[in-house]
């Protein structure tokens, strides 16, 4: 049997479609709106920065020309066509990349200790104590805030240029950043296995070992390497202040305009950094399955 579909009168219809119309405008209003607040206050950022357009389109062509400069040798020739004298220094910087990586891990496990010691005393599931909370969470706040180049100029400044300045940044960093981190996982935890260790007797420190860890070391360890890709990546920055490390050499290509030197340099770096990136996205992903 054939079913007829009911239309609605006219005027309902009429209204209803009013109604709609109105509701889409006004939408489009508060789109425009955003948009145009949006731009003038781009605007007045690049106003008060001072960023002057003009000057980028006028100067593109020395940033490009940089470039060109960098895919030649010193005596002209593209790098390509002599790789052996492009990485002439190869086994020099393979040795200073490797440093790099050891201030990396070395900070970043050092820094990941002191993360995991902290982060506990910051959260507010576990720790009662405001005054305890308030002042781990700004010590954490401190670390994380002030940048790794200028803790990394001050070590320098205290111990001489070397790795151990890269370290010690790198470090501290690292503990600030992670601590946050590790306290808001903490923070989202189940707390019914801790509320059964404290019914049985269990102390504070049970409850971490047998209630909070199971839940959290996945994450703790995926936060971990994250960090330490980043890690990777501020440590090359590092060497330009004299914190050791494949930067110093970069820095003193870029100084004496040695520009195939530059590209060789930054190509290893570039390879190194997606290695790494790879392997430990993996690694990530199967912690947290």
């Amino acid at each position: 049997m054939p079913q007829t579909i009911a239309t609605l009168p006219e005027p309902q219809a009429r209204a209803l479609m009013q109604a709609y119309q109105q509701a889409v405008a006004a939408k489009r209003r508060v789109t425009l709106l955003g948009g145009l607040v949006l731009i003038c206050l781009m605007a007045a950022a690049g106003w008060m920065a001072e960023l002057n357009p003009f000057k980028l389109v006028r100067r593109i062509g020395y940033f490009t020309d940089y470039f060109n400069q960098m895919a030649h040798l010193q005596d002209g020739p593209w790098v390509f066509s002599d790789p052996g004298e492009w990485f002439w220094g190869l086994k020099k910087w393979l040795l200073l990349l490797g440093d790099t990586l050891l201030m990396a891990y070395a900070g970043t496990l050092v820094g990941a200790i002191g993360a995991f010691c902290l982060c506990f005393l910051a959260t507010k599931n576990l720790v009662r104590s405001a005054p305890l909370r308030f002042c781990i969470r700004r010590l954490l706040e401190f670390l994380r805030t002030v940048p790794d180049i200028v803790f990394a100029l001050i070590f320098v400044w205290a111990f001489q240029l070397g790795p151990l300045p890269g370290v010690l940044a790198i470090m501290v960093h690292t503990t600030g950043a992670l601590g946050k981190l590790f306290s808001e996982v903490v923070e989202n935890i189940d707390m019914k296995p801790l509320h059964g260790i404290a019914a049985s007797g269990g102390s504070w420190f049970h409850q971490i070992r047998f209630g909070v860890l199971p839940q959290v070391l996945s994450n703790f360890v995926s936060y971990a390497l994250l960090r330490f890709e980043v890690n990777v990546r501020g440590a090359t920055v590092l060497g330009f202040v004299g914190a050791g490390g494949i930067g110093m050499t970069l820095y003193e290509a870029i100084e004496k305009s040695y520009y195939s030197d530059i590209s060789a340099i930054l190509i290893l770096i570039i390879v190194t950094v997606m290695v790494i990136d790879y392997a430990t996205e993996i690694l990530r992903h199967r912690l947290l399955g």
